[in-house]
């Protein structure tokens, strides 16, 4: 363990290092910062988390004396940098959805440019699909953007109330990192890799648990989404786990999808129809909405880490249903509560 100990405690220091900054010297306060719907009553609350997530991650990396730093890796530092200019920009202007979707979109091409390629997709029921040669190297890219999109958006999206994207992803980079350890798996790299973003993520959380003294901004919540889909890729394409464990806020993220595409409105567009901001509307306070949603991360995590390809298979199509109905049910008490509230006034 003490090959692994050293990256999160760097990454933790130094976040927990560049918040302090911020937050004391007048250099970096600002009176009042750009207010979306996800952050509503917040304007004087600094976004600048997402800047010190990069920097303690970026650290922890080049200060590592047993990791290499091969072509993925610095095509991950290089992206890394890349979002912290878009994503500051943004924190401060807003670009809107189409601006993102397209640097959402370059960040793929970088990183494949890069060579972070999904080689081969395993099935469920025995054996795997390869796209290792030159014919099928627009399917990989394709796969690698949906999966990218996918992820990216689903993690951004948790950023809507205090501490949930912080503490879902320190549980998702732990995840990786247990995972990385098990026998059959042996990936060193990987697990300094996920703890050092599990450091960075621990240190951001101790400031973003409700209530907030720093907000992620943009660069943040694409930062930990953009992590987490190339850890699970250059992992050897752990897919499946990443995918079984971040669950919850995947198939939150799908449910929002359908329910604007329904009401004929942007996919990107910013609403109030994502779970937490539905489970705060029927009473729960941000503190029972974070924990919940730890909880049960948890619990899927420990499936993921206990099972193999058809276990994790099964695991999702369960936990995915389980989830849906979960939102059916929410939606219906939700629609039930603004229908009372409308009868009255």
């Amino acid at each position: 363990m003490a090959l692994y100990i050293p990256p999160f405690l760097i990454a933790l220091a130094f976040c927990l290092g560049s918040i302090s900054l911020f937050l004391l010297l007048p250099f970096f306060r600002k009176s009042e910062w750009r207010q979306g719907l996800r952050h509503r009553d917040k304007a004087k609350v600094p976004r600048l988390g997402g800047v010190a997530l990069i920097i303690a991650f970026s650290l922890a990396v080049f200060l590592d004396p047993h990791l290499v730093l091969t072509k993925e890796i610095i095509g991950l530092i290089v992206c890394s940098l890349l979002i912290l200019f878009f994503g500051l920009w943004d924190d401060f202007f807003e670009a809107d959805w189409k601006l993102q979707l397209f640097f959402q979109v370059a960040l793929v091409v970088a990183i494949f440019l890069f060579g972070v390629r999904i080689l081969s997709v395993t099935n469920p029921f025995g054996g795997a699909w390869f796209f290792t040669s030159e014919a099928l190297l627009l399917p990989s890219f394709l796969l690698l953007l949906a999966w990218v999109l996918l992820v990216l958006n689903a993690v951004n999206w948790l950023d809507g109330l205090d501490g949930l994207l912080g503490g879902v992803s320190f549980l998702v980079f732990l995840t990786m990192f247990l995972l990385s350890l098990q026998p059959e798996v042996n990936q060193p790299p990987i697990a300094i890799l996920a703890l050092a973003g599990a450091g960075a993520a621990f240190g951001f959380l101790l400031f973003n648990f409700f209530p907030a003294r720093i907000l992620a901004g943009t660069t943040g919540a694409l930062f930990l989404g953009f992590l987490v889909a190339i850890l699970a890729v250059i992992a050897g394409t752990k897919i499946a786990t990443a995918l079984l464990v971040l669950s919850l806020p995947i198939a939150d993220a799908l449910w929002v999808i359908l329910k604007r595409l329904r009401s004929h409105t942007s996919i990107f567009q910013p609403d109030m129809r994502h779970l937490h901001y539905r489970l705060q509307a029927l009473g729960w306070s941000e503190k029972r909405i974070a924990w919940s949603f730890y909880g049960v991360t948890t619990f899927i995590a420990g499936v993921a880490l206990s099972t193999q390809a058809l276990g994790k298979f099964a695991a999702l199509i369960l936990v995915l249903g389980t989830i849906f109905s979960f939102l059916f049910f929410v939606e219906v008490k939700t629609r039930t509560l603004e229908r009372n509230k409308d009868s009255v006034l």
